[in-house]
């Protein structure tokens, strides 16, 4: 298993320079009045004045760390990350965290692994939580990927972040983002693992060792019969032992009485080859992340594991299936009877997600009050959310969630912890085109076209899910979370870093409403 580096704040720069070996400073241009507010001792300021008096590149916010040598700084250097002027409305917190990261990193191959990460942050109410987004950033670098880890060829650098010390980051602060961590690292894990290390029941496993010891509840159900949708799209897969399915159940129950319950369904393919639809032109190529929805639901309850909310029960299904092609692939124009009685007509084998999610959501349903309840669905479910949006995460909801401000509550701190998000809102005729077109069916799965070729590509399946689940008209609040756009970065599934994006989001949106 991975673990998370040590977190810690500090709140006067000369007593946290006695433990650490780097002192790394984000400021935007100009660098010199940027700088005034981190209280550095003035032997630090001279040389980094000097530095920024013959470089006008560096004083002027050119991206790029320089390395900046100080005998009595810790270590012996002083690591300078300028960025570019925040002056306009649209930037935000990224702008500093994506450079605390470049900036730590750098930190660690000049040899340090505890450096002291100093930010000027902007006084501005958007800014109000960038020292901490800047502080999972820079956490984030230490992590290397699962498979890389366990091979045996690896060779482990010279140097690695061990513990990081923030300047100004309040001991509360630490301890919600080493939580966020914990969980952040685990998605990461989850998400990268190939095809292979990370099969449905492998997945499994490696969930049932990270939530050991967390007070998280873990069951696996081998028999997937009760989800026949889910069936569906494994049954090419049932050939090969180490490829079947399973559903994974996760369950966090509070000290006390339980007053909210929070169910999320996750996709979990563990490879998507789009099945009798298969994929063409080298469509497949990271289609091993295509498990990024359970991997990040797997994250969040581990962080909730470490927050511990009072009255917050959250109960989890994330399927765990391989959409294989074979002589027993389900195909298209098949009519399914799902978990929730609704018949489903196939459209296409590879829309296999939102099939996977039906099921889930039907029997996270079965023990929903509408009254305390909400069920979020998370999935890297469409490739047009990322033609629509780009980077950013896709939400929709139906109106019981957007009577309680579910999305509003989540879009305001993705804003400020650097997870904003897009929100759209189901219309009719997103039903009209799931609509089904002959007595024989109650729903259609998809129509023919690639999600990025069809009008309204990801609201369509929302509707499909409200339906298939059987959640249309019940009083149920519903959530849809489509993160394909925002599971790795840069946006290549096969080579892209993963972000464990929006985990910090969610969990500050439920504490925020559990507290009330």
């Amino acid at each position: 298993m991975n673990t998370p580096i040590s977190i810690a704040g500090a709140a006067e720069i000369s007593s946290a320079a006695k433990d650490t070996d780097a002192l790394v400073v984000i400021a935007p241009a100009p660098l010199r009045a940027a700088l005034e507010g981190l209280g550095l001792p003035q032997e630090w300021k001279r040389a980094v004045e000097a530095a920024l008096s013959v470089d006008r590149a560096l004083a002027e916010g050119s991206p790029g760390p320089t390395v900046v040598a100080v005998p009595s700084a810790p270590g012996g250097r002083i690591i300078v990350m300028p960025t570019a002027p925040i002056v306009h409305d649209t930037d935000d917190c990224r702008v500093l965290s994506e450079a605390s990261a470049v900036a730590i990193s750098r930190a660690v191959q000049a040899g340090a692994s505890h450096p002291l990460l100093a930010v000027a942050v902007p006084k501005e109410p958007r800014f109000a939580r960038a020292l901490e987004v800047c502080t999972l950033a820079s956490a984030a670098t230490a992590w290397e990927p699962l498979e890389a880890r366990e091979s045996p060829a690896r060779r482990a650098p010279p140097t690695q972040l061990r513990k990081l010390s923030v300047l100004n980051l309040p001991g509360q602060a630490a301890t919600w983002a080493s939580a966020l961590e914990a969980g952040r690292a685990l998605c990461r894990d989850l998400v990268t693992g190939g095809p292979e290390r990370l099969t449905p029941l492998r997945f499994a496993a490696y969930c049932e060792e990270a939530f050991a010891g967390t007070g998280v509840k873990v069951s696996v159900q081998r028999d997937v019969s009760g989800y026949p949708l889910l069936a569906a799209v494994a049954r090419a897969s049932m050939a090969v032992e180490h490829h079947k399915p399973c559903v994974v159940s996760l369950e966090l129950v509070p000290e006390g009485p339980v007053t909210r319950t929070v169910f999320f369904a996750g996709k979990g393919v563990t490879y998507d080859t789009g099945g009798a639809d298969v994929k063409t032109g080298g469509g497949m190529a990271g289609m091993s992340r295509d498990k990024g929805g359970a991997a990040t639901v797997a994250g969040l309850v581990r962080t909730l594991a470490e927050r511990k909310l009072p009255g917050l029960r959250v109960v989890a299904l994330l399927g765990m299936v391989r959409n294989s092609i074979g002589e027993e692939s389900f195909v298209s124009d098949e009519i399914i009877t799902a978990r929730s009685g609704v018949r489903v007509r196939i459209g296409n084998t590879d829309a296999e997600g939102r099939l996977v999610l039906a099921d889930l959501l039907a029997a996270l349903k079965e023990g929903a009050d509408p009254a305390s309840s909400v069920l979020v669905s998370v999935a890297t479910l469409t490739g047009h959310v990322y033609r629509a949006f780009g980077p950013y995460v896709g939400a929709i909801e139906n109106g019981a969630a957007r009577a309680q401000g579910f999305i509003r509550t989540l879009s305001e701190v993705g804003e400020l912890l650097g997870e904003p998000l897009e929100s759209t809102v189901p219309r009719r005729e997103d039903y009209l085109f799931v609509a089904p077109k002959a007595p024989t069916e109650d729903v259609l799965s998809s129509n023919r076209l690639a999600s990025v070729d069809t009008p309204r590509g990801h609201q369509g399946p929302f509707a499909f899910l409200d339906v298939a689940s059987g959640l249309r008209g019940t009083k149920l609040p519903f959530v849809h979370l489509d993160i394909s756009g925002v599971v790795v970065t840069p946006p290549d599934w096969q080579a892209g870093r993963p972000t464990a994006s929006p985990i910090a989001a969610l969990a500050e949106a439920l504490e925020l409403r559990q507290r009330g």
